[in-house]
């Protein structure tokens, strides 16, 4: 809806994962590279943890368009199974190790003998896990015993857990120290910075084909950052919603008032601001008609009284309303 009022191609901040908008800050550059690393040198366990909204499910789809035709690879973005047979069958089922439904012992040796076949073609296999934070105890103890699947000279299945900052809590306690003591590879995912999140918004811009990349005031950046902390996911919302208030308003730039407006909805605050305004209007409203019934019936003593009243609950009501557009010209012309 707001696509030609801003000269847009298309949406810059849905929340869907699109590679083509994807900006690299340098946290993001440095846990790919981590992963990259994992995968290149068969490093067996990596572990990419970070808050919600941060990026890590698009980091994946980077890692995954970069890997070489020498690497097969699974992705569960559900761990949320029932059992370990789900768990395997999942994996199976995305490597496409084909095989009828069995036990866990059916799906572990399938798996075996698909790695080994890989390791003679010189192919890497690896098995990333989303939501890792969400695993039970026992899958996490599968995802350990899968790390033994190995030749005596490297590891057949490279596995990667990527999760919420829960996921370190987890695998601080004792009972996955064995699994703790495996992982090679770990990297903790950190917000964007204030410079980091202007150039996120510009770079988004670009690729929607914006005719200027400067359609957010300096003002709106900078509100925008403290109430997203740098989470790209928080930052696509406000954005979005800050586009669609400038169009309604008919502006071409988005200034720090529309952010604030965006920020009250999301927090619903918007309704419980409206009323504050209504009901102060409102007795406004009816004190001007009393202090005007004074004036044209009351005695003639009390006009100067009444005017000068009228002249201070006339502001009182300008500002009550002030940013509404209900009293700032476009309903009543104020001097």
């Amino acid at each position: 809806m707001y696509l030609n009022h801003f000269g847009l191609k298309e949406k810059p901040f849905e929340i869907t994962v699109d590679p083509r908008f994807l900006y690299l800050s340098e946290t993001h550059k440095e846990a790919l590279a981590h992963l990259v690393y994992a995968v290149q040198e068969k490093k067996g366990f990596a572990v990419i943890t970070g808050d919600v909204g941060t990026g890590k499910t698009t980091l994946v789809q980077t890692l995954l368009s970069r890997l070489d035709g020498n690497t097969r690879a699974a992705f569960i973005f559900n761990p949320k199974l029932e059992n370990n047979g789900e768990f395997l069958h999942s994996i199976c089922e995305d490597l496409e190790i084909r095989g009828e439904g069995g036990s866990k012992v059916d799906y572990l040796t399938r798996l075996n003998q698909f790695l080994l076949e890989c390791f003679a073609r010189k192919e890497n296999v690896v098995v990333i896990i989303d939501e890792a934070h969400t695993l039970s105890p026992e899958l996490l103890e599968e995802v350990r015993l899968l790390t033994n699947l190995e030749t005596p000279s490297q590891k057949l299945l490279q596995v990667m857990l990527l999760g919420q900052p829960e996921l370190d809590n987890i695998l601080t306690q004792p009972r996955f120290l064995p699994l703790k003591q495996r992982i090679n590879v770990r990297y903790r995912l950190r917000p964007l910075s204030q410079k980091e999140t202007g150039e996120y918004i510009s770079r988004r811009l670009k690729v929607a084909g914006a005719r200027t990349t400067q359609l957010f005031t300096s003002g709106a950046l900078k509100k925008i950052y403290q109430y997203s902390r740098g989470i790209p996911r928080v930052i696509n919302i406000v954005c979005d919603n800050a586009l669609v208030n400038g169009y309604g308003e008919g502006k071409k730039m988005i200034d720090a008032g529309i952010i604030r407006e965006v920020i009250s909805d999301l927090e619903g605050k918007s309704l419980g601001h409206w009323s504050g305004k209504i009901f102060l209007g409102g007795g406004v409203l009816a004190l001007i008609l009393f202090l005007g019934a004074l004036y044209f019936y009351g005695p003639p003593g009390m006009w100067e009284t009444v005017q000068t009243s009228l002249g201070k609950v006339w502001q009182l009501g300008k500002t009550a309303w002030k940013g509404t557009g209900v009293l700032d010209g476009s309903f009543f012309p104020l001097s």
